[in-house]
């Protein structure tokens, strides 16, 4: 787990190294043009340096925007960069992302996969892809991605885990715990997963329906419905005692979920019993998916750290819930 955290800030610092290559590329191929016309047409070498220039300004303006949020106008100087040269894999790449943090999924499918076909295994813009993907809960998707993802990086497993989950293919899920565990690449949490999901389907009782008149709980009594559980969780947010009840209940159930170990954190920090909120909610992150989901992880995460009194943990997850969608 922790070679898998250390494996995806390697990849995050080295992004820049990689539109580097891309535009080492675009440079090179434009510098062998340059030579080829110098003798026949001088002026076109000015012209090229001159949108060598206008690219690199548009292109990195883009990025600039971007990180602090002006998604938008990221894309207008994309625009300007695609004009410039069409069909750039960076560019593609940066598209993407931008119509991703403004929930346009259909855009950024188009043109993540326009960037694919340049580079179809490059692991940085796949797994940008699952991301798009879970956006639309469109799991399925997703994990035929993950797998090609786990066939370059057998570090991608447990995210393939957690798409089996919330695709309802708990036996693949298991399954693929145990190849994992026999390679002695499965983390402790997952480990307490494949447990808690084993003992639950050993004790698999089938219920009698309700009406629709009945209340959540008592439909919830009737059949574990998870949707239910959640509908209950969500309304008992001001009543941290319900809220621990039903939260406790649904790790015992759903032990994938990590719904229901924020519930549970976010119950325990209003009892002031910050340090069992704060197990909750590191046992819980591991199964997140959606950076939505993430944010909500660490928000409620430094609202321990202060309880606790540590300043400084406080302060660097509310910094990580903010530098999330960058």
């Amino acid at each position: 787990m922790k070679f898998r955290r250390k494996n995806k800030e390697f990849g995050e610092k080295n992004i820049i190294g990689f539109y580097n290559y891309v535009l080492f590329s675009f440079f090179f191929v434009l510098s062998s043009l340059n030579s080829f016309s110098q003798d026949s047409i001088p002026i076109a070498k000015d012209l090229t340096e001159e949108k060598e220039l206008d690219f690199q300004q548009f292109f990195f303006k883009a990025l600039s925007e971007k990180s602090i949020g002006n998604y938008q106008k990221a894309i207008e100087n994309l625009e300007n960069s695609n004009q410039i040269l069409a069909g750039n894999m960076a560019v593609y790449f940066e598209f993407s992302k931008n119509y991703l943090l403004l929930n346009k999924t259909l855009l950024a499918k188009e043109y993540i996969k326009r960037a694919l076909n340049n580079e179809p295994n490059n692991i940085w813009m796949l797994q940008h892809l699952v991301k798009i993907h879970i956006r639309d809960k469109n799991f399925s998707e997703a994990i035929v991605v993950q797998q090609k993802l786990v066939a370059i990086n057998l570090n991608e497993q447990e995210l393939l885990v957690k798409l089996y989950l919330n695709n309802k293919e708990e036996d693949k899920a298991i399954s693929l715990m145990n190849t994992m565990e026999q390679n002695n690449g499965l983390s402790a949490s997952f480990k307490r997963l494949k447990e808690g999901l084993t003992k639950r389907n050993n004790k698999a009782v089938v219920k009698e329906g309700v009406t629709n008149g009945s209340s959540l709980e008592e439909q919830f009594k009737a059949n574990n419905s998870y949707a239910v559980l959640q509908q209950i969780l969500i309304a008992s947010k001001e009543n941290p005692e319900k809220l621990l009840k039903y939260s406790d209940e649904g790790i015992l159930l759903f032990p994938a979920q990590a719904f229901v170990y924020l519930m549970k954190g976010k119950a325990l920090n209003y009892q002031k019993k910050f340090k069992k909120a704060l197990i909750s909610l590191q046992n819980g992150i591991d199964f997140v998916i959606d950076d939505t989901m993430k944010v909500d992880f660490y928000k409620e995460m430094a609202v321990s750290y202060k309880g606790l009194g540590n300043i400084i943990e406080e302060k660097k997850f509310i910094e990580k819930s903010k530098k999330i969608k960058e």
